[in-house]
């Protein structure tokens, strides 16, 4: 199978280069620095800066995670320019990319957040719920699913993946935070009692290879575990594993003040649950936080 790639580069793009190269996959990145590619996806993948440098070759499937990361500084003007260029611009333009072509792909997966429920407070949310609330990031990811969806009119089968917050060594999320936690200043934010749907990094990639091979998959998955946390416990099992205390909350008024609309990540939340891909029959490694986080950093 050939495989395009964008957000290739990226954290779980990185694993999902690794994983298809193993099974015999050939594996294209579209990136803004091709050269790059090889160093950090492996030799056996291409990156390519343009998608007309695919010419006629034939492309089975088509990966889209892409898109700046959407915490790492507060939303100004700019930034959010810069995080809707990144997603819905970006799809727009796979979108007339397919469009010219004869061969068009088989299915494309495409990437968003359990952030398109905005903050669901005490509501259990599957893939049958409508948003909660809405805010800048349900907006985002709401316009990142509907440009995607829009491949469907052209007979290419669409892969919603609605994403938690993603557990791993290498980056992300959870490297933010051990710092703090490490020298014993983690602790809750806010009253601690937001949800926070997670996912293990293992899974992560596991579960988009599922659903690449499941041939009548289409529409939103939710990947997170089956086990949502409050804030609260989330803190209180990291500190734990790194054997630490976890006693220095973080004001929810200093946040607002410090991060403006972008505090609305860290003091909502959303207990999601992953009903259609476990009724697809896929079985999760990693189900309890306290196990994830012992298989991630058990060593500190």
């Amino acid at each position: 199978m050939h495989i395009l790639l964008t957000g290739g580069t990226g954290l779980i793009g990185q694993k999902l280069c690794q994983l298809w190269t193993q099974q015999g996959h050939q594996i294209t990145v579209w990136s803004r620095r091709p050269q790059e590619v090889p160093r950090r996806c492996g030799n056996a993948v291409k990156g390519i800066a343009h998608l007309s440098d695919l010419k006629d070759q034939p492309v089975d499937a088509v990966i889209n995670l892409a898109g700046a990361p959407i915490a790492d500084r507060p939303w100004t003007r700019k930034r959010r320019t810069q995080l809707w260029d990144s997603r819905i611009g970006l799809t727009e333009q796979l979108l007339a990319w397919l469009e010219q072509r004869a061969q068009k792909p088989q299915v494309l997966i495409s990437g968003s957040a359990v952030g398109w429920y905005g903050d669901g407070g005490e509501r259990e949310l599957d893939e049958t719920s409508q948003p909660v609330k809405e805010d800048f990031a349900s907006h985002l990811c709401g316009a990142w699913e509907e440009t995607a969806l829009r491949a469907e009119a052209q007979g290419v089968r669409v892969i919603i993946i609605r994403t938690g917050l993603v557990l791993a060594n290498e980056g992300g999320f959870l490297q933010r935070l051990l710092l703090p936690f490490k020298c014993g200043m983690g602790g809750p934010i806010g009253n601690g009692r937001q949800w926070m749907p997670w996912i293990h990094i293992k899974d992560q990639i596991a579960a988009i290879d599922f659903l690449l091979r499941e041939s009548d998959a289409r529409g939103p998955y939710n990947l997170c575990a089956p086990t949502p946390v409050r804030n609260r416990e989330f803190a209180k099992a990291l500190a734990g594993v790194l054997h630490r205390p976890a006693f220095m909350p973080m004001p929810a008024i200093a946040l607002k003040v410090l991060l403006g609309e972008l505090s609305v990540l860290l003091l909502g939340g959303q207990r999601a649950r992953p009903a259609r891909l476990e009724e697809a029959g896929f079985i999760f490694r990693f189900t309890e936080l306290p196990a994830a986080f012992e298989d991630l950093l058990g060593r500190h």
